[in-house]
């Protein structure tokens, strides 16, 4: 099985889709102070700027492709200077081709600033957030805007708190497998089609289902089934961190599998090394039951550090051990006995 594909990320954003969606997922209340085409103007970076040393005249090192957030400290700064002096700054400042301009803490613009920034095309937006609170939810959506991400065929499953994907050749029965652990409580993310995001540089990965697809299944010989409506909200989940993957295959004679567990596989996924077990696939074998076992095995080996195979291999080495010891205190005792028989 190879996992190692190239991570996509994405390369910017429109303004316009950067404030649809930043007012839809974030109570940042962000509104519009001037009317400029936001679809022309397209983020490129996760960072955001505070542009104190830009605004004063320094930019040698500004990195205006940020989002630029003007809060208290920029504001009073403009404040104090003269009119002539602020408007010579202000007007240096947007020469720059800045993505977009919030303002933080209801700070606001002069009328000739805004108008300067409106001809230059540039969106100015407002929040009653402060600094902080914005520029944390900010990066926070961008974070997960820019992160890597790549689309895997397969399903995903929370099975006891413990994200599962199931991955193998089509037609080997992931679907039939997802749905018979979601009949018995588990938690659907997606199926057919897992979104896999790699936030920042974490070795966190997010498994999201495909918009399109939804939470719809579809069932060889049975058709197309809607995991939410069949079993209710309980049944779904809308995000899941990737923790083990566990591939099914065609069973084969030839083939060697794994028998003790000892040697753990690894898969990695967008550069991240993940827990893999492979598992045949062959009538009557209850894969279903096997799976919670691999979810309720990695809680018992991340929380309590036991792993069921070395404590086997542990408790053989200490029985054999005893036995050979006991076969050494006889061969000392049997010479002794034979010499006195001699005698």
């Amino acid at each position: 099985m190879n996992f190692e594909q190239k991570g996509l990320r994405k390369r910017s954003i429109t303004v316009a889709s950067f404030f649809e969606n930043i007012v839809k997922k974030f109570d940042i209340r962000l509104r519009r102070l001037n009317e400029v085409d936001e679809q022309k103007r397209r983020i490129h970076e996760r960072d955001l700027h505070r542009p104190g040393l830009a605004i004063a005249g320094f930019t040698n090192l500004f990195t205006y492709k940020r989002v630029q957030i003007i809060g208290n400290t920029e504001s009073r700064f403009l404040n104090h200077l003269s009119v002539e002096n602020r408007n010579s700054a202000f007007e240096n400042f947007v020469k720059f081709r800045i993505p977009c301009i919030i303002l933080t803490n209801n700070n606001k613009l002069d009328q000739v600033l805004l108008d300067m920034a409106t001809a230059a095309g540039i969106p100015v937006f407002a929040t009653r957030c402060s600094s902080t609170k914005a520029i944390y939810l900010i990066t926070d959506f961008l974070d997960e805007q820019f992160s890597q991400y790549q689309q895997y065929h397969g399903s995903m499953v929370d099975v006891y708190g413990v994200g599962v994907l199931l991955t193998g050749k089509s037609g080997l029965g992931k679907s039939e497998v997802a749905l018979d652990l979601v009949e018995r409580g588990h938690g659907l993310v997606a199926d057919d089609v897992v979104v896999i995001k790699r936030r920042g540089e974490t070795n966190a990965l997010v498994a999201s289902r495909n918009n399109i697809i939804d939470h719809f299944m579809e069932i060889r010989g049975l058709g197309v089934v809607d995991v939410r409506a069949t079993f209710g909200i309980r049944a779904i989940r809308d995000k899941k961190v990737v923790q083990v993957v566990v591939e099914l295959l065609e069973w084969s004679r030839e083939a060697e599998y794994e028998r003790l567990g000892l040697d753990q596989k690894t898969v990695k996924v967008l550069g991240v090394d993940l827990p893999l077990v492979q598992l045949p696939i062959f009538p009557g074998k209850n894969i279903t039951v096997i799976i919670e076992v691999v979810a309720l095995n990695f809680l018992l080996k991340r929380y309590a550090g036991y792993v069921a195979a070395e404590a086997l291999t542990e408790r053989i080495r200490t029985v054999i051990n005893k036995d050979r010891g006991e076969k050494a205190d006889d061969s000392s005792i049997i010479p002794e006995y034979q010499n006195d028989e001699i005698e």
